[in-house]
């Protein structure tokens, strides 16, 4: 086992968009690991869009990721040192570690060992852990739960070819709803029909200005559930297409995120939340701890039986996280971006 341990920490605080000059990779010594503590050799990182306000100044300081520290992320890795009971060297984990080659898991915290979990009769891929089995996955099917769908209504989700939005569509496609999705390029468009069977979707990009058109082309009945990953101007056309009693999940509002509050539009169209009756609320994952088995339980049965399916953006080495970091933020990934850091043998 090598002596030192590459690690990305946080260098300045962007403002506005991130750059890669941002963070900064830096060499030190393996870490040690004390009774209760496993040592994780990092091989897939997850990249999220939530990463970007722990690095902002939006945040009060005491929820800021710090200056001159890792970043940290999810992370699926290999047991490489354990004095914990219930971990043993080799043991495949998930957990909240660093953007880095090796992490400590402090008294196991946080850790997890892997499910298991198959697609098309063999293991899921390792890194379908930290998208499908993962945070976007079961973001995806607590959001569409608290919309309470009734099959037959009509359920829009934007950013749908992202690590949230391919799952959503999946899942309403379950429950019996017309799942429609907005993407950025005719090739993720393709994807969300012809791959994940979305009954229609559109290119948001080559719909601007108009985008409620492009939505109502495709919803012609109007829309009944929005699951808004983007907010903005896509938020704005489904507030204009919502049904009466429509639900909206506030999952997030990625095109807000790198400008500043004078560069944000405003939406303008908000007293139809009033007028339709409209239901919107926010999701965190965190609220719904107690049910990660259960999450687990049902998305390995859909992936078994091939019912939801699940593509990831691969990112070769721990040293091009900054720049897959950026790209990400900028819609520039196709599915669940991710870091491989280490070969899985």
């Amino acid at each position: 086992m090598t002596t030192t341990n590459r690690q990305i920490v946080l260098k300045s605080r962007p403002e506005g968009w991130p750059a890669p000059g941002n963070f900064e990779m830096r060499e030190a010594p393996l870490p040690e690991i004390a009774d209760g503590d496993v040592l994780v050799r990092a091989l897939y990182m997850s990249l999220d869009p939530y990463m970007r306000s722990r690095i902002g100044t939006d945040r009060p300081p005491a929820d800021r990721m710090p200056l001159d520290s890792p970043m940290e992320a999810r992370v699926v890795g290999r047991v490489a040192a354990s004095r914990h009971p219930d971990y043993r060297e080799g043991d495949l984990v998930f957990g909240s570690l660093d953007w880095a080659d090796y992490s400590v898991a402090v008294g196991a915290k946080n850790l997890r060992p892997l499910p298991d979990a198959r697609y098309d009769g063999k293991p899921v891929p390792l890194a379908w852990h930290l998208g499908a089995l993962g945070l976007p996955g079961m973001t995806a099917w607590i959001g569409v739960e608290t919309a309470t769908p009734v099959a037959g209504e009509t359920l829009f989700v934007s950013a749908a070819s992202g690590a949230v939005g391919q799952v959503v569509g999946q899942i309403a496609k379950i429950r019996g709803l017309r799942a429609v999705g907005s993407a950025g390029t005719d090739a993720k468009v393709d994807f969300l029909t012809n791959d994940l069977g979305f009954d229609a979707a559109f290119n948001y990009k080559t719909a601007t200005p108009d985008i409620l058109s492009a939505l109502q082309g495709c919803a012609p009945d109007g829309v009944d559930i929005y699951f808004d990953n983007v907010g903005g101007v896509m938020l704005e056309a489904a507030l204009d297409a919502a049904n009466l009693r429509a639900r909206i999940i506030a999952c997030g509002m990625i095109s807000q995120y790198n400008l500043a509050r004078d560069e944000t539009p405003g939406v303008r169209n908000l007293t139809h939340i009033n007028r339709k009756r409209i239901r919107m609320q926010g999701i965190g994952v965190s609220d719904h701890d107690h049910r990660q088995d259960e999450f687990l339980t049902e998305m390995a049965g859909w992936l078994a039986s091939g019912r939801v399916t699940y593509r990831v953006d691969v990112a070769d080495g721990l040293e091009n996280a900054p720049a897959a970091f950026v790209a990400m933020l900028r819609g520039e990934n196709f599915g669940k971006q991710v870091v491989k850091i280490a070969d899985e043998a």
